[in-house]
């Protein structure tokens, strides 16, 4: 693929993914990583993402630093910075195509679970939250898809919508941090990830922006089914492109 072409789609991927996780506090690894996958290499996506999604972090709780609470989620940070480097080991010596099949798995039936609107009883206790932060560390440390783990816990917990934005923000934050240490461990630091991430740095304060204004106005409940829909679909291009 030609250089400039494969820049532009990275781009336009980025800026996407980073304005609907400044809209809803979540959800741009599950869009950008499995677009990025099907023209840059899975081990370039990565670090990337992680960058990106730890920059987008850091601003939102800036932003909103008078309405956050560490109190709810402190065993999910600990447990999924545990979980790190579980999978960034497993990203460092497994496959390509098996990281992009778990990735497509993953998609496909978290969209499934979030579009049949399963109705589970509500999670009281916290006891059980070492069990979702390990997970969500490891499924970042691997491909950066830390979210869907912590997503289901916050909806077993019954988080009310305006708190997931901050709380996710507040969870994402260090164990991106540490996922970005992880990789560059690994030694995924590469010039043409960092070059990258300059090139994408603007268009993430210009996401930020817009994601904050689309946050105050949108119809949440019907922007999700559509998101979810379009990462199942996402999930099935992905596993038809691994191995046909």
């Amino acid at each position: 693929m030609n250089l400039t072409v494969e820049l532009f789609l990275f781009l336009t991927v980025i800026f996407i993914s980073a304005i609907f996780r400044s809209t809803f506090g979540f959800g741009d690894a599950l869009i950008s990583m499995p677009l990025l996958a099907l023209f840059i290499s899975i081990k370039t996506a990565t670090p990337i993402v992680a960058f990106t999604g730890f920059f987008i972090s850091v601003v939102i709780l800036i932003l909103n630093k008078d309405s956050f609470s560490i109190s709810k989620i402190r065993n999910l940070i600990i447990f999924s910075i545990l979980g790190i480097p579980l999978g960034v080991i497993f990203l460092r010596d497994s496959q390509e195509v098996l990281v992009k099949t778990i990735l497509a798995i993953t998609l496909i039936l978290f969209g499934i679970y979030r579009i049949s609107n399963a109705n589970f009883k509500e999670l009281k206790s916290n006891k059980y939250s070492w069990i979702f932060g390990i997970i969500s560390g490891a499924l970042g440390g691997a491909y950066n898809t830390n979210g869907p783990p912590i997503i289901i816990y916050g909806t077993l917990k019954k988080w009310e919508p305006k708190e997931f934005r901050i709380l996710l923000q507040g969870i994402f934050l260090p164990t991106n941090f540490f996922i970005i240490i992880g990789h560059g461990a690994a030694g995924f630091w590469t010039h043409q990830v960092l070059l990258y991430f300059i090139y994408a740095f603007p268009l993430l304060v210009l996401a930020i922006f817009i994601g904050t204004k689309i946050n105050k106005i949108i119809n949440q409940e019907k922007f999700h089914k559509f998101i979810y829909i379009f990462l199942i679909i996402i999930g099935i291009i992905l596993l038809l492109k691994t191995y046909f």
